[in-house]
């Protein structure tokens, strides 16, 4: 026969068998019961911490199941082995917690003694009915006595309010994701490894964890483009995970500039090309090389413009922007005599 050790079902109240719902109802009525700031009897202290473990337990899944099946001393390792499954050989349950914040947690954060109990009723009222702290306050029914609503929406099972707390999303988190003209190209799929916190099973304690988020890179997508994950951030038991939002910025090129959906390649030629025809190996971003010749003297600013050469449309991914050739003009550092007079001779004064 198992020896049960503290009945965790008695101190909160309840059968075994009890549901989740009427645990948090136990635990509640209890906790406020015994709470230290109320109750000023001798063993509160000790009491309220009870419970707080009572309900760490049966709020627990996997915990309750061992529980049930193994008693106290089974659930903190110190019973004999149970048939299947899960055993006492393998768990060990040690309440480490601080029953304090359990209760501020299961009330959002809030202690109701400061707001009710405080200064101005000095702790302890003797006329309330210790059963149901709240009953005086008109909770039983819809009412809540004239109490401030932020107390209401925060207390759940009571006058028909839920019992989880609102949770404010916390602001995204943005990285750049740098890409390289060719992975614009053609599209790519980048592996993205992230490292979070989140929330054991107890609903509680807290672990890290590592994942890898894949972005899909589509043709053609602009600087700027953002890509989000909704919820990836640390969660925790007050707050709701923020976005992780990944925005794109383009790698320098060693070759290229992009404007849109075109790519500028800059050619640079002589002051004679200039003058007197050119041509120019252009290259592409998947690796050809285009001749671009010109017989016509080039302008300083002069462009000249290769369909279809550049980066795909975002929204017409079957089509793409051209591939624009900038002339850049190099003029020689030095002429001689005979080149400049030969060049004075030639070119017109204006």
């Amino acid at each position: 026969m198992v020896k049960m050790g503290k009945d965790y079902y008695d101190i909160l109240g309840i059968k075994k068998g009890a549901s989740e719902d009427d645990i948090k109802k136990a635990y509640r009525k209890q906790a406020l019961r015994f709470h230290p700031d109320k109750n000023k009897s001798p063993g509160a202290e000790e009491k309220f911490k009870e419970i707080a473990e009572a309900y760490d337990v049966l709020s627990d899944p996997k915990k309750k199941d061992i529980y049930d099946r193994f008693g106290e001393e089974g659930l903190k390792g110190g019973g004999p082995s149970g048939g299947g499954g899960v055993g006492p050989e393998t768990f060990s349950y040690t309440f480490q917690g601080d029953p304090h914040a359990i209760f501020a947690e299961f009330f959002g954060g809030r202690n109701p003694f400061e707001q009710f109990f405080g200064a101005r009723n000095g702790g302890t009222d003797e006329n309330m009915d210790t059963d149901d702290p709240f009953a005086r306050f008109g909770m039983g029914g819809g009412g809540m006595g004239g109490f401030p609503r932020s107390f209401s929406s925060g207390m759940g099972g009571l006058g028909g309010q839920s019992s989880v707390v609102k949770k404010n999303q916390d602001p995204p988190i943005v990285h750049d994701l740098r890409v390289s003209l060719e992975e614009v190209l053609s599209g790519c799929t980048k592996k993205m490894k992230i490292s979070r916190k989140r929330l054991n099973h107890d609903r509680r304690s807290l672990r890290t964890e590592d994942k890898i988020l894949e972005v899909q890179i589509k043709k053609g997508w602009k600087e700027g483009t953002k890509i989000t994950f909704p919820k990836e951030g640390d969660e925790t038991p007050t707050n709701i995970p923020a976005d992780v939002v990944f925005v794109l910025k383009d790698k320098p090129h060693p070759v290229f500039k992009r404007n849109g959906s075109d790519i500028v390649y800059t050619a640079k030629i002589s002051l004679r090309d200039a003058l007197c025809g050119s041509t120019v190996n252009a290259p592409t971003l998947d690796g050809r090389t285009l001749t671009v010749s010109t017989t016509d003297i080039v302008q300083p600013g002069m462009k000249r413009r290769i369909s279809s050469e550049g980066l795909p449309y975002p929204k017409r991914p079957d089509r793409r922007g051209d591939l624009i050739v900038e002339y850049e003009v190099k003029f020689p550092e030095r002429l001689n005599q005979s080149a400049r007079d030969t060049i004075a001779q030639v070119l017109p004064r204006s």
